[in-house]
């Protein structure tokens, strides 16, 4: 955790700096929580600049292969394009061109970068750090090595480097990338305010349609994680004026829909949402609204098709044990939740894996041990009502009613709406810790 002196320079910095300059990525490189990807940004002016861009350094590499600064924009073009497309398969082509680029410039930071990205993307976060330092080395002035270290020693749980790789790219590069993430610096610190604050410096710098969209869309994660329906979907709104096509933006209002109680408009469009853009994490709440629905049948089906994603994903290189484990957890394995939660911290002890694995370990009746993890997770002093539902049932199952309804009471208050499934489990156990015996 960084020092108080180090936690008051970032703010700093996010309130009073001006003048900012973009990097040349976009700020949906930043990798949030759940999902481990970030929320693909589909719109067709995107895609097509995106395409050209491609299909340029194709064209110039026909004629001059021997072009090492091309191959590596052309490899940091294709995790872009897997981002986008939610295809995988591009991540075999971007490791082809970043390699063909260090095979012809060793330890250029371009390509270095590039293959940190597409650590990134694939949940390498060990790898994606030592690439990251790799090109911090090359390119120790370039703000996009940094946001890769950002981006590695987040998910590695390595919370006061992550925060001085954050710190490092405001002074460098003071732009949409630079304020996204100081935002999810702030975030996971529990200073939700200032949090907002810096997602709001980075509207105020964002120009292009992907970029606005991706700060609105946060900016409605932030409010619908504290119940703010009506603001959620305001930001919402506002992004896809700049971006009507964006997945992520038609995702917040899929669950405003759903906490609203219109589930059918909420399923239709997750009906949308998952064709278009099949992620793991679009699939498990299209899966749990519809169990919470009624429809286990059509449940069930979105679980297989998420299952099939999943093997997918895995082949191009990209586990996530941390979205199994929740998909196991709601589903009621148990013993899968836990072998997955325990995977994902063997690689990545972050915050999010610590709920993950407490909660797996809850519901194998091993309370005392969850409780240890639950500790974890609030360590940095997140806001998550999911964390504070976690933590409730784990202290109501060890006999602490008094703390249980402390925390079960904490998760309903900052977002009644936080689950489908849990929120009406989280106020049925607080009913019953309340109720005269």
């Amino acid at each position: 955790m960084p020092s108080p002196s180090g936690r008051r320079r970032l703010l700093a910095i996010v309130a009073i700096v001006g003048g900012a300059v973009l990097l040349g990525t976009t700020a949906a490189t930043l990798l949030r929580p759940a999902p481990a990807a970030p929320p693909p940004a589909s719109a067709p002016v995107a895609e097509t600049a995106l395409s050209r861009a491609i299909s340029s350094a194709q064209s110039r590499l026909r004629t001059t292969p021997d072009d090492p600064a091309t191959w590596a924009q052309l490899g940091s073009a294709y995790v872009e394009q897997a981002r986008i497309t939610a295809d995988p398969s591009y991540y075999a082509k971007a490791q082809g061109a970043l390699e063909r680029s260090l095979a012809q410039r060793p330890e250029n930071g371009p390509a270095l970068i590039g293959m940190g990205s597409l650590a990134n993307a694939r949940h390498d976060f060990a790898a994606a750090r030592d690439w990251g330092l790799r090109a911090r080395t090359a390119l120790p002035d370039t703000a996009e090595a940094h946001g890769v270290l950002a981006d590695a020693y987040t998910q590695l749980g390595d919370t006061a480097a992550a925060t001085a790789a954050v710190q490092r790219m405001l002074d460098l590069e003071p732009g949409v990338p630079a304020f996204t993430r100081a935002s999810y610096d702030l975030e996971l610190h529990g200073r939700t305010d200032e949090a907002r604050q810096a997602l709001d410096r980075a509207l105020q710098d964002a120009t292009g349609p992907d970029d606005i969209a991706f700060c609105q869309y946060y900016l409605g994660e932030l409010a619908f994680g504290s119940g703010d329906l009506d603001l959620a979907d305001e930001h919402y709104d506002q992004g896809l004026l700049a971006d009507p096509n964006d997945t992520g933006l038609a995702q917040g209002k899929a669950k405003t829909a759903a906490a609203r109680g219109r589930t059918d408009e909420a399923l239709a469009a997750y009906r949308v949402i998952t064709s278009r853009v099949p992620l793991p994490q679009y699939l498990q709440e299209y899966a749990a609204l519809l169990t919470s629905a009624g429809r286990g049948d059509d449940a069930a089906h979105q679980y297989d098709v998420l299952a099939q994603q999943e093997k997918v994903l895995a082949a191009a290189g990209s586990v996530d044990d941390l979205a199994a484990s929740a998909v196991a957890a709601d589903r009621g394995d148990a013993a899968t939740a836990l072998r997955h939660a325990e995977a994902e911290w063997s690689r990545r002890p972050n915050v999010l894996v610590a709920d993950a694995l407490a909660w797996a370990l809850h519901l194998g009746g091993r309370d005392a041990e969850a409780l240890e993890y639950a500790d974890k997770a609030a360590a940095l002093g997140k806001v998550d009502a999911g964390f504070s539902f976690h933590r409730g049932m784990i202290l109501a199952a060890l006999g602490r009613s008094h703390e249980a309804v402390t925390a079960l009471d904490t998760a309903l208050r900052t977002n009644p709406h936080f689950s489908p499934l849990h929120a009406p489990q989280a106020q049925r156990a607080l009913d019953d810790l309340r109720s005269p015996r």
